[in-house]
């Protein structure tokens, strides 16, 4: 695995995404700038984020389509304020919005962007060949890219990006439309562009795609980094421990199950758990502070006393931990409910005939 010393750092691009909203890239909370030294270019960084995070603002920058503030990001050496043709040449963009020209096909695509990647002239054929077959075109090549639907743009806008080997690769919801079988050929693609030592970054609302990609992940909530780690980090240190399942059997034949005594186990070795569900002879748990080993010594030494069938301990899905970060920005954004809205307060409901009669 190669490493190559801040040759791809972000270091405090700030940005205003909105007029109350400032982004910034932060380890935590403090301080406030986020250097990410001695990047892997074998790796794949995944961005996430509720929808106005930050995500797409972040790559136009890195692109050169938004200005920056303040701050600058090195990609290969190469600064995006001074040097943004340099950054170009080593890097591919596939965008959140295709960009694509609906009166070409998707073969004069990838031979147009073969071309202005400086791909040599007998080996552009190939290339775009390669395009085809590695993210499952070959039915609609020749077809005009207009009547593609809205997974096989996608498809194409990724091809594009991966056009000439860029030693970095931004891929904005690449996947959005695909379905599963394309979605497993384009991850497929990603990994083959992670094996040749390259690197990625990219966005996504899929929590399996992310488990599935990244070696590291980052979540933004209005623009600010907010935790930075592996997937097994995020869920240790963010996530709400546990998900204990037990299935409880009869004590003896003929009698039904009693989960009674397991319910007041649970309650008094693992004080400030949550009973999630309780159906019949199924216990459910969210266990929240306890070392897994805890867990599972109690429950082996117990299991024939508590009449435990079978059991098993998962951990906080990411998909969880996604959603606590989540509910900070959704809790920072207050949204204006018309009177009549769901949710609105009946004082502000408006009688339809005492306006009328105002209005008169």
């Amino acid at each position: 695995m190669s490493f190559i010393p801040a040759s791809f750092v972000l270091y405090l691009i700030q940005e205003r995404v909105t007029k109350a909203k400032h982004l910034q890239f932060v380890s935590g909370v403090s301080p406030v700038t986020y250097w990410l030294t001695n990047f892997m270019w074998d790796i794949c960084f995944g961005l996430l984020g509720v929808n106005g995070a930050g995500k797409t603002t972040t790559f136009k920058m890195l692109t050169g389509d938004t200005d920056v503030t303040s701050g600058d990001a090195i990609v290969a050496g190469s600064s995006i304020l001074t040097h943004i043709s340099d950054v170009h040449q080593n890097m591919g963009y596939c965008p959140q919005f295709d960009a694509i020209d609906d009166l070409l096909t998707g073969r004069e695509h990838l031979y147009l962007y073969a071309r202005l990647r400086g791909v040599p002239a007998e080996e552009i054929e190939r290339v775009a060949e390669w395009g085809i077959q590695k993210l499952g075109l070959p039915m609609y090549a020749d077809h005009l890219a207009g009547t593609y639907s809205g997974g096989n743009k996608r498809k194409l806008s990724t091809a594009i990006a991966l056009i000439g080997c860029p030693p970095l690769v931004l891929l904005d919801e690449p996947t959005t439309g695909m379905d599963p079988q394309s979605r497993r050929l384009l991850w497929d693609s990603i990994v083959g562009v992670l094996r040749d030592g390259r690197a990625v970054v990219l966005t996504s609302h899929s929590m399996e795609e992310c488990e599935a990609l990244c070696t590291r992940l980052a979540i933004m909530v209005q623009g600010t980094f907010k935790c930075l780690g592996t997937i097994q980090e995020l869920k240790y240190k963010f996530g709400d421990g546990y998900i204990v399942t037990l299935k409880i059997k009869a004590p003896k034949s003929g009698l039904p199950p009693d989960p009674a005594p397991a319910e007041k186990f649970i309650r008094i070795n693992f004080p400030g758990s949550f009973q999630r569900e309780k159906h019949y002879n199924m216990l459910q748990y969210q266990i929240c502070s306890s070392s897994l080993a805890k867990i599972f010594r109690l429950i082996i030494s117990n299991k024939e006393n508590l009449h435990i069938e079978e059991y098993s301990v998962s951990q906080t899905t990411l998909d969880q931990v996604f959603v606590n970060f989540a509910k900070q920005q959704m809790e920072d954004e207050e949204i204006p409910l018309h009177p009549r809205a769901a949710g609105a307060s009946r004082e502000a409901r408006v009688s339809p005939a005492l306006h009328q009669q105002a209005v008169a």
